[in-house]
């Protein structure tokens, strides 16, 4: 037997513990299920103990894999930083970032980027996960994520991008129908979209210029896991819903959709930029995150409050 420690094997066997199956760590690593399959059989007849309890619809651990998958794990974590630490020296960044980003966000405001990084870093591929699921870094094996948020985790290396505001947003037709509300109370009894994915709390928090704050609960028709599927519904007047402003600028800017109670503001949050406090920051995530800086702290579409003069 050689002397020298099997390292694909352990590294082999650590993503198919964290992933869960051979088929997701082959897909993680770039590799084959049999290249896989036949490393993790390689290390248990080395080790002389089974790793894996392996039926055709199921893979779990042992009780000796369940001891071997953290320590062969941070062997993983430890050669990734080697790479990562050898990575810097190279004149242009490389290798895979895994970044989330909020779905909606990132459709219209990351993807339209992705070909001028693409020509600037050629030898960078980003696995771009879209997504207005909260995800957890650090337990997913994420790199990297775009934030849109209050405060952003504690545990978390955050550099802010740019302000992000939420808007409480209706149709001119809506509004002269129904009349404009003069306080969030008023909202009570008619019909509010909501957004399964809020952060914190589902109620709607607002502060008045004066000070005052009230909270509302908001029920109406839809609830969604996405807020452009609240665009429809407003833009047939059927509604009052809160939009982000990266969401709502375009149509407040042409008049189809108009600020409710602007005296009360309600969240005022920031895009940012995130990555795990435990990993050191490698050469192709300190330039991504000034790519997004370069391109995203001064936003086009940040409101004006300047609306077209239309009369409702």
């Amino acid at each position: 037997m050689s002397r020298l420690p099997d390292f694909e094997g352990l590294a082999m066997f650590a993503k198919v513990a964290e992933e869960g199956s051979f088929a997701a760590a082959a897909r993680v690593m770039g590799v084959s299920v049999p290249t896989v399959s036949r490393a993790v059989a390689r290390l248990e007849e080395r080790l002389g103990g089974r790793l894996l309890n392996r039926t055709s619809r199921q893979l779990s651990l042992t009780e000796f894999g369940q001891s071997m998958a953290a320590r062969a794990g941070e062997i993983y974590r430890q050669a990734e930083a080697v790479e990562g630490q050898a990575m810097e020296l190279s004149v242009q960044p490389r290798g895979l970032v895994r970044l989330a980003v909020p779905m909606s966000f990132g459709v219209r405001w990351v993807a339209p980027l992705m070909p001028s990084l693409i020509r600037r870093y050629p030898e960078l591929s980003v696995d771009l996960h879209l997504s207005d699921a909260s995800v957890d870094l650090i337990g997913e094996g994420f790199d990297a994520a775009l934030r849109i948020a209050a405060l952003p985790d504690s545990s978390l290396v955050a550099r802010r991008l740019c302000s992000v505001t939420q808007f409480l947003v209706a149709s001119p037709e809506y509004l002269a129908r129904h009349g404009h509300p003069g306080h969030p109370r008023e909202l009570a009894g008619r019909p509010c979209l909501s957004y399964a994915y809020r952060a914190r709390s589902q109620l709607w928090r607002f502060t008045h210029e004066s000070g005052e704050e009230a909270d509302i609960e908001p029920k109406g028709p839809l609830r969604m896991t996405n807020s452009e599927a609240a665009i429809p519904v407003l833009l047939e007047g059927l509604a009052i819903a809160e939009l982000p402003e990266f969401m709502a600028s375009q149509y407040l800017a042409d008049g189809r959709l108009v600020r409710v109670l602007p005296e009360w503001s309600m969240t005022r949050g920031g895009l940012y930029f995130v990555t795990p406090s435990a990993r050191t920051r490698s050469m192709k995530i300190t330039a991504l995150s000034d790519f997004f800086h370069e391109h995203l702290s001064q936003p086009v579409w940040q409101w004006s409050g300047n609306p077209p003069v239309r009369t409702i």
